[in-house]
């Protein structure tokens, strides 16, 4: 459990005790929010509870003909109720109405041995409860090679993922595959005309084509599996069969390049799987059945503006040549989501090029019956690529778009993960290269990871010397140094419950390069490994706190999907 949730626990206990022993009357507290101190001897965490509930004690004792009291008086009768436990050594009322709660040094020292003794499952907060939470996110078109700008996608997204297994929930990662439409044919066509152009045959490819180098390399892996064996097609036959290994080579690649930066992926769902097994069509007669579609202009419209009261915009659902409209599939794919496979969450990561789609999602909802605030739509900005200071929009080696690929190959997994993450998802990110291989202390993926290779350099030196330190005297631990590193350790679990409940991933980097930082603070100013037969005891205390930050680092930066190295 978070510390700040047991001093929760522990003010209204008292505060219900006050009230049942006739000190305060009796009303519904509000729930209490527990507060990091701000200014030194202020203790280190802080409620308002008595500012939040002065009215209804003050309404109380006038009708009672009872004098009123002030905050900072309500806040002293909440503290002398207080139950002692030992975490907090010291309960302080404040003015104007405040309750500063001091963490007993003893206790908090203590932390370090639990930590060792119970591993990375000290730090996991139960939110879910086993809630089915699915996370879609990527799901670029499968028409080429990932741009570099999906790999911002790919790192929020599992982060996401990571973070809400870690905390309760069952989670299933899903990519889903645009591969029905006209942009699919194209694609197909384009293709054909690539492996027609490798066997000497002149043909253009489409006007709207795609015009890629990477277009040749698909086809010459056909032409190397298939030879010229496939030139006896016609066009008609030949579209949608080029459509098809094209597409499954699209996939695998992106399977691949995305493996690469340690994401995987559940299912990949098939958009045309919603149109072969009824669930378009069964989709279609619900919302038909309900009034929900009309005809107009030789389409069928879907009536968006009955569920969505502040627009008048309603959405082609039917194009007039028979297509789905834009938002077909959506309505479609989110009913198999919801009602076919049951989740009770679902978190869409989209680019912020797609907010008018998600604003859209709500009625969409609503018109099947679903809860609208079951889906969560995650937006991210974009992200620009820079080398020296300059803005990198074209490949190195084809000229064309920058791929993830040719990114990772360059930079690695941990640095892009690290810095894509490091920004809120709303805020643009400039993505430095240069900064990203630096092997600096500017540099805080390195920053972050020299401070796991450095905890685990110490812990195999102490090894090596045979140095014993299971049964360690942690009440040892008294320096500043050391308390503040305890401190920010267990910070973790609120970090983590911040990040899942505003799906705000970006908070995870900047904790752990605080993290690093605070251990560097205790390792300068606190000599862990010594001969001197005399610092036998401490050594040991403190060899049990850098086991615990080593615990720590680890797990924070696998949340990340980041490696932990031990040596660098």
């Amino acid at each position: 459990m978070m510390l700040q949730t047991q001093l929760a626990d522990l003010i209204h206990k008292a505060a219900r005790k006050a009230q049942k022993k006739g000190d305060l009357p009796k009303f519904e507290l509000p729930e209490i929010t527990i507060n990091r101190a701000k200014r030194e001897g202020q203790g280190d965490f802080s409620s308002a509870l008595a500012l939040q509930i002065i009215r209804p004690v003050n309404n109380a004792r006038k009708e009672k003909g009872e004098r009123t009291l002030s905050p900072l008086q309500v806040a002293e009768i909440i503290a002398r109720r207080m139950d002692q436990v030992d975490f907090v050594s010291k309960v302080e009322p404040a003015k104007p109405g405040f309750l500063n709660l001091t963490i007993d040094p003893g206790w908090l020292a203590a932390q370090a041995g639990e930590i060792t003794r119970v591993g990375a499952e000290y730090f996991q907060v139960e939110l879910g409860k086993g809630e089915r939470v699915q996370v879609e996110f990527v799901s670029a078109n499968p028409t080429g090679p990932l741009h570099f700008g999906g790999a911002r996608n790919a790192a929020i997204g599992d982060t996401l993922a990571r973070l809400l297994e870690n905390s309760g929930y069952e989670v299933q990662r899903e990519y889903y595959i645009n591969d029905r439409g006209a942009q699919v044919d194209i694609f197909g066509e384009t293709l054909w005309r690539r492996y027609q152009q490798l066997h000497g045959i002149e043909t253009d490819i489409p006007e709207d084509g795609y015009p890629g180098a990477y277009m040749i390399d698909y086809a010459r892996a056909i032409q190397a599996e298939r030879g010229d064996s496939l030139l006896a097609l016609s066009d008609e036959e030949a579209v949608p069969r080029f459509r098809g290994m094209g597409l499954a080579l699209v996939t695998a690649e992106l399977a691949d390049d995305l493996g690469m930066m340690r994401v995987f992926f559940d299912n990949w769902f098939s958009e045309q799987s919603l149109y072969e097994d009824g669930t378009f069509e069964h989709v279609s007669a619900i919302l038909r059945d309900q009034g929900d579609l009309y005809l107009k202009d030789d389409a069928v419209w879907f009536a968006a503006s009955k569920y969505l009261p502040k627009s008048d915009r309603d959405e082609v659902f039917i194009r007039s040549n028979g297509e789905p409209g834009y938002y077909a599939s959506d309505i479609a794919y989110h009913y198999n989501k919801f009602i076919t496979r049951g989740f009770d969450r679902v978190i869409d990561v989209w680019a912020v090029d797609h907010q008018n789609q998600a604003a859209r999602m709500p009625a969409m909802l609503k018109a099947l019956g679903i809860d609208p605030d079951r889906l969560i739509v995650v937006l991210y900005d974009l992200v620009t690529l820079k080398r020296g200071g300059k803005e990198v929009k074209l490949s190195k080696r084809s000229g064309e778009i920058v791929t993830m690929r040719e990114v990772l190959e360059e930079v690695g997994p941990d640095a892009a993960r690290y810095l894509l993450l490091s920004r809120s998802n709303e805020a643009r990110i400039d993505f430095d290269i240069d900064l990203a291989v630096a092997e600096s202390s500017e540099n805080p993926v390195y920053y972050v990871q020299y401070a796991h290779a450095r905890v685990s350099s110490i812990l195999r030196k102490a090894e090596e010397a045979g140095v014993d330190y299971t049964n360690a005297d942690l009440s040892l631990l008294t320096c500043p140094e050391e308390l503040a590193l305890l401190q920010k350790m267990l910070q973790l679990p609120e970090i983590v419950t911040e990040a899942v409940q505003r799906l705000a991933p970006h908070h995870l980097p900047h904790y752990a390069l605080d993290l690093a930082k605070t251990f560097t603070k205790f390792y300068d100013a606190c000599r862990v490994l010594s001969a001197d037969p005399a610092d036998r005891e401490i050594t040991h205390a403190r060899l049990t706190l850098v086991r615990a930050t080593q615990i720590e680092l680890a797990y924070v930066l696998d949340l990340m999907g980041m490696n932990a190295p031990e040596v660098m």
